[in-house]
């Protein structure tokens, strides 16, 4: 009876003279098997590599027998016969409880493990696997929240979207925007709980955090056309650019090989040495060439100003120029582990601005971007939105030398005050007219004589026991004579 879950299954059918072999020859048989698993190791289904002779022990409870404990964790019913020929067992059917039994790693079976979907943020879309042959291929589909997502499912971002899926170990997985990532393997080994996750990057950028191996055998790779980076536990970004393959490590160490793809058909004594990559430290790989080697991350840079209320119509963060910083990068959260991810830019100039974030409490994340296109260490600050734009004219008054000044303050329905500050001077230093305390949304200022002017509104608000202050800008006119 074989498991449907099964993968790399071998049936008597299939391998006419395996069962029988092994049962003469237990080594050459578990070589033959451990063969035929990795068989295609460069494809994106190949499982880790297992040594022929590994086993694990089964302790058995009263009424085994050989016949269901291969039933219950190995790839096919069938290697009852194998396990009686390893364990010197003579009488298949009446297993003495207690016993301990060794059961190959190489027979055990490997079952299908789920993918949920905890975040996600504008357009995100999944394509179930593939179909049988004939079969039209499955669209793509939306995806929604609490979705749960299988072996071999890709999943595709748009411009604006993001999405954070939890792996059945409790890692994270967050896709950036225009990304196209396929989940190549997903298996959990039968008796002794070894995990394999490989995630196929095909297009963009996954950030990872991966819960640490409690199984020598663990494995999580993520793979893309150029490099393949594997992890026992730790966070680390894979960006797939038009150039290059950057690989960035913030906690832990990850290896880094050539892909199998990047080096078909060259001699294995050519090909490009593994690095290993250290926590603060990236690896530039250009697209089909040698592993970039190690290099240090640039440190996180600071934001201007973090304490402020983002009241204005855009929200927009100013970073402190960093020494050997080419670009930056700002990414807003609803968390402060940027699982939630809902925007994401990549700048030049050392700030950004955001439209259309509602008013919350979110999370900032910012860094420098080196030279080789790198991304450094982030640092993380929370913020308030609460937006409260301030919309100020001012005019002659006819036949008069007033000037009518007028506001208002787009958040209504709170305990408003508003100051009127103006000045000569750009910096309003030395006030003509400093205002405070009014509660109308215009002022008339007689009697002014020519030259120019600068002024500002202020709004002063009081809000769920808080006080919330916002400067409109300085506004300049000229009176002539």
């Amino acid at each position: 009876m074989r498991n449907p879950n099964a993968v790399n299954t071998v049936s008597r059918e299939g391998a006419p003279d395996f069962f029988e072999a092994g049962y003469r020859n237990v080594g050459r048989g578990l070589a033959v098997f451990a063969a035929a698993i990795l068989l295609g190791a460069s494809s994106a289904h190949a499982q880790t590599k297992i040594d022929a002779r590994a086993t694990a022990p089964y302790i058995t409870a009263a009424g085994d027998t050989l016949f269901e404990v291969a039933q219950r964790y190995l790839t096919d019913a069938g290697g009852w016969r194998v396990l009686a020929r390893l364990n010197h067992v003579s009488a298949p059917k009446r297993l003495p409880a207690g016993m301990t039994l060794r059961l190959p790693l190489a027979l055990l079976r490997r079952d299908a493990m789920p993918a949920s979907i905890v975040a996600l943020s504008g357009l995100v879309t999944a394509r179930a696997s593939g179909a049988a042959a004939g079969e039209r291929p499955a669209p793509d589909v939306p995806l929604l929240p609490g979705r749960i997502l299988g072996e071999n499912d890709s999943i595709r971002t748009g411009e604006d979207g993001f999405a954070t899926l939890e792996l059945d170990d409790g890692s994270f997985v967050s896709i950036a925007p225009n990304s196209h990532i396929v989940l190549s393997i997903l298996r959990k080994m039968a008796l002794t709980g070894i995990e394999d996750h490989v995630i196929d990057l095909q297009r963009g950028e996954v950030a990872n955090e991966v819960t640490h191996a409690k199984q020598s055998g663990d494995r999580f790779e993520v793979r893309t056309p150029s490099i393949v980076a594997g992890v026992r536990g730790t966070r680390f970004r894979v960006n797939q650019l038009s150039s290059m393959t950057a690989v960035e490590v913030l906690d832990g160490t990850v290896a880094v090989g050539t892909s199998a793809s990047a080096t078909q058909g060259a001699p294995a004594g050519e090909r490009a040495p593994s690095q290993f990559v250290g926590a603060g430290q990236g690896s530039a790989t250009p697209n089909g060439g040698a592993v970039g080697a190690p290099q240090p991350l640039l440190p996180a840079p600071v934001l201007v100003n973090p304490g402020k209320v983002q009241d204005g119509k855009l929200v927009r963060f100013d970073v402190a120029p960093a020494v050997d910083a080419q670009g930056y990068r700002i990414q807003i959260a609803r968390d402060a582990d940027l699982l939630d991810l809902i925007r994401d830019a990549r700048v030049l100039a050392p700030f950004a601005t955001f439209s259309d974030v509602p008013d919350g409490t979110y999370f900032v994340r910012i860094s420098s971007i080196d030279k080789s296109g790198l991304e450094g260490l982030p640092r993380v600050y929370a913020f308030e939105r609460r937006a409260n734009e301030l919309s100020a004219t001012a005019g002659a008054q006819a036949g008069s030398h007033a000037y009518r000044f007028t506001w208002r303050a787009s958040r209504t329905g709170v305990d408003t005050r508003f100051r009127l500050v103006l000045s000569r001077y750009p910096d309003l230093r030395d006030p003509l007219v400093d205002a405070v305390d009014l509660t109308g949304t215009s002022l008339v200022v007689s009697d002014l004589p020519a030259g120019d002017y600068y002024w500002r509104i202020v709004s002063e608000q009081y809000e769920q026991a808080r006080f919330y202050e916002t400067a409109g800008p300085v506004r300049m006119f000229t009176l002539a004579k």
